[in-house]
């Protein structure tokens, strides 16, 4: 099975805020627990002997809040870089593919960014899978993991309108379960996520580059078409 862990960066609701990005990274579920190793070697750095009380997590890593405020901010970007690496390292494969949406948020004015976000991400997981199996034999099922929000409600409902009626091109086929969510503080991949939402997101809405140019060219793609982030400004 492939596993698409999904997080969000800025809020659909915030008038401050231009952006709104949900993005993450999809791992074939025996690659999910070396995944999950690098980054609690990561971790390790900042709390030897208790690695799994760091959440790895973008906003208070760079900004150097809460227990992040006795690291260097030299150490904290590189681990959010680090981090950010593990998730495109093995970009070659299709064991590990990053996926994500931005939306300007006045660009879709009388939509709903989230449902927007989703169902892009959705029908592009939905094909990714369709083009393992078209072009690789590769039968095995998907299925979507989230952090916790306030948009769990409204995603398990797109989730299931999706497959049964249809979005804007058609149903999802792949999927073996409506989406799942967790609680970042228990998975590293859910917290790779939102580095990876996080980076998008410090591009588009600060044109900060930090870590975005770690991420780049890196989303799903095949024969130099990329299919795996999708942007409307």
């Amino acid at each position: 099975m492939h596993l698409l862990y999904l997080d969000e960066s800025g809020s659909a609701s915030d008038p401050s805020q231009q952006y709104f990005v949900l993005a993450g990274v999809s791992v074939f579920e025996r690659e999910a627990h070396w995944v999950e190793q690098q980054l609690n070697a990561i971790a390790q750095r900042f709390a030897p002997t208790d690695p799994h009380s760091v959440e790895l997590h973008g906003s208070p890593m760079r900004s150097g809040n809460g227990a992040w405020r006795r690291h260097s901010k030299d150490d904290r970007f590189q681990a959010i870089k680090d981090a950010l690496q593990v998730g495109v390292a093995d970009r070659s494969s299709r064991n590990v593919r990053l996926f994500g949406a931005v939306i300007k948020k006045a660009a879709v004015a009388g939509q709903d960014p989230v449902e927007l976000a989703f169902e892009q991400l959705t029908s592009r997981y939905d094909l990714f899978l369709k083009r393992l199996f078209n072009k690789h034999n590769d039968a095995q099922r998907g299925l979507i993991l989230l952090d916790k929000s306030s948009t769990e409600n409204r995603i398990q409902t797109l989730a299931r309108e999706f497959k049964y009626e249809g979005h804007s091109w058609g149903r999802t086929k792949n999927y073996a379960e409506v989406p799942v969510f967790l609680d970042s503080k228990a998975s590293r991949l859910i917290q790779l996520a939102d580095l990876v939402a996080f980076a998008l997101f410090r591009f588009y809405e600060h044109n900060d580059n930090s870590f975005y140019d770690v991420v780049k060219h890196c989303f799903d793609a095949e024969g130099g078409v990329e299919h795996g982030l999708y942007i409307r400004v």
